[in-house]
């Protein structure tokens, strides 16, 4: 029989995993993998900061990648550096300075391993009600914006033209992305979430037909990822983080092979196919 801290475990991750499947696709359209690596690794400063003011972890990790979020997108029209090169300079910047305040601050005692790759063996009800509760208020959210945000990813000028406000919903977009990272610290760690938003995606788009198909089938992969992932890390004694990623990955693999190309999967809609070039 499983234990308890097994099912805390696995509503966890299944419930991290229905979050980060749609926003997953959205990385993927938009080709924003780099900018979900920016924000996880600003996740370091915000903890450093939570432990040294004795704040809250979730709330300061938030705060810190939301403001790193928002800083992108003003230094995106304020300069004319290509979006990588700001990417790569923010999250370079933020983990170094993360790791010089974790250096000077010698009284904090952090586990960095526990951040870095996550224990999700180690939930408690109180983080499985913030990852349900946080997440349904993020998938909320992105249902309000999914029109001016998907109309902005196919064609911003347009969306502008029919006056959608795709900016406003890209800067809510890149505050939910913050909101995630925040409450799958202890779960994945934040090395490990952006394969946790990006796999699955990749993978639902090699199975979806149309973009709110894609969206759900990362879901579903995802909670299979987390549940298969939970029990070979049972089985074999490995690290659970790492092992969900690693069972995603092979299911990613699989969808490579000629299952894809069945009648069922050759039906792509024309708006799927612009957003999935």
């Amino acid at each position: 029989m499983f234990e308890d801290f097994l099912f805390r475990a696995f509503f966890a991750g299944i419930g991290l995993a229905i979050i980060t499947g749609p926003l997953g696709c959205f990385i993927v359209w938009r080709r924003l993998s780099y900018f979900g690596d920016t924000l996880s690794h600003s996740a370091l400063l915000g903890v450093v900061i939570g432990y040294a003011l004795n704040f809250n972890i979730i709330l300061s990790v938030f705060v810190i990648s939301g403001l790193i979020s928002l800083s992108l997108l003003y230094l995106q029209k304020k300069t004319n550096l290509p979006n990588d090169a700001l990417l790569g300079l923010l999250a370079h910047s933020v983990l170094a300075i993360g790791l010089v305040t974790l250096g000077l601050l010698s009284f904090i005692r952090i586990d960095l391993m526990g951040l870095l790759f996550g224990d999700i063996l180690a939930v408690n009800f109180n983080d499985i009600v913030i990852v349900w509760i946080g997440g349904a208020i993020v998938l909320f959210l992105l249902i309000i914006i999914w029109r001016p945000l998907f109309a902005g990813t196919v064609n911003l000028e347009l969306a502008k033209a029919e006056g959608m406000r795709p900016e406003l919903a890209n800067a809510i977009f890149t505050l939910l992305i913050a909101a995630v990272i925040a409450i799958s610290i202890k779960i994945v760690g934040i090395l490990l979430i952006t394969g946790l938003l990006i796999i699955p995606a990749s993978t639902s788009r090699n199975l979806s037909s149309t973009p709110i198909q894609m969206a759900i089938i990362a879901s579903i992969v995802g909670v299979i990822s987390v549940i298969l992932g939970l029990y070979s890390s049972i089985t074999w004694n490995t690290s659970t983080g790492p092992t969900i990623l690693s069972v995603a990955l092979v299911l990613f693999l699989i969808t490579l092979f000629p299952l894809k190309k069945l009648p069922i999967f050759k039906k792509q809609n024309k708006l799927s196919k612009a957003v999935n070039k």
